[in-house]
């Protein structure tokens, strides 16, 4: 078998505690890692499930993790389409409905600003973009409908 055939991801979650006195008495916040990054990342429930504000919550990270895979698809698309992207961010954002079954995230937005250099034509920017999320990992990965929604600005020298 190829070493390029499989990929495979690691994460560690670690919780302290006691459940003891019932669902509303027990501590959300938990810590995960990814190694072999050696960032510790601090976790809660969302707050409406009675976690931390102050911390991230997994509906987030998986926000998070669509926003991230389709700007590393975009520059690479770009890159090989030699397109100078010079910025991009995204205002990411999901919905979760309760009227769903199972309960998940329904739908996730992905709003990225793109800054480029040079006149490439808009058509082919969105061209571009649509390129990058039929690429995407991890929207590829998930049940809830990914939609990406670019805005573009060029500079010129």
């Amino acid at each position: 078998m190829n070493q390029y055939e499989h990929h495979r991801y690691r994460a560690h979650c670690h919780w302290d505690g006691s459940t003891a006195a019932g669902y509303g008495a027990y501590s959300r916040d938990h810590h995960g890692e990814c190694p072999p990054a050696e960032v510790t990342v601090h976790l809660s429930a969302d707050p409406a499930f009675r976690g931390t504000p102050e911390r991230s919550n997994p509906e987030q990270l998986v926000v998070l993790a669509a926003s991230s895979c389709q700007l590393l698809s975009f520059l690479a698309v770009a890159a090989r389409a030699g397109v100078d992207v010079r910025r991009y961010d995204d205002a990411a954002e999901a919905v979760m409905s309760h009227a769903a079954e199972p309960i998940g995230l329904t739908h996730i937005w992905l709003r990225p600003r793109i800054v480029v250099s040079g006149d490439t034509p808009v058509e082919r920017l969105h061209a571009l973009v649509e390129q990058a999320h039929r690429e995407c990992y991890i929207a590829n990965s998930l049940r809830c409908e990914v939609s990406v929604e670019p805005t573009f600005v060029h500079l010129f020298a």
